[in-house]
């Protein structure tokens, strides 16, 4: 898999049909993320962009996007971010902690984007875990509607630690 993951983000990178692949695959892999029909919009090295469509299984009473919507597509674009930088392989990454401001109710599709710089990655993650067990590190995800408003902010908590040093491992 974690292969596969990495050959398929690559791709993704430069390719509008591996792209749409790739977010086909990611939401039959990620079972919750299914009914929202989330899309990767761009991957670069250290941006995720990815939309929330407006659906009606995205919708919450008042015909907005759902707030848990909202909360999961900020979620995926930043662990989709970590994952393409550390991969699957190496690294476990679990998600501890989440907080997230609404600021405006999504009418239209929604694009959360996140962001982590180069430097970040040294300095708050690779340095820290050649002497560490495990890091965490807090990611912002901006998500905006079409139109370019503000809808959400979301601050995501995220353990990466090296699977040799896992002692729960997966079966």
């Amino acid at each position: 898999m974690s292969n596969l993951f990495l050959y398929l983000a690559t791709r993704a990178r430069n390719s509008g049909f591996w792209r749409a692949v790739f977010s086909f695959l990611l939401n039959r892999k990620i079972p919750f993320n299914r009914g929202h029909k989330f899309k990767i919009v761009s991957l670069e090295d250290n941006v995720v962009r990815t939309t929330a469509p407006y659906r009606r299984s995205n919708h919450n009473h008042i015909r907005g996007i759902h707030a848990c919507a909202l909360a999961t597509v900020a979620e995926f674009s930043a662990g989709l971010l970590l994952m393409q930088n550390f991969g699957p392989k190496k690294y476990r990454l679990i998600m501890s902690r989440m907080d997230i401001e609404y600021k405006y109710q999504a009418k239209k599709p929604v694009v959360s984007e996140c962001r982590l710089p180069s430097s970040r990655i040294q300095k708050d993650i690779l340095q820290p875990l050649q002497k560490e067990t495990a890091v965490d590190i807090v990611l912002e995800s901006r998500v905006v509607d079409t139109d370019d408003n503000l809808v959400a902010v979301a601050h995501t908590t995220w353990q990466i630690k090296r699977w040799d040093k896992v002692r729960t491992k997966v079966k």
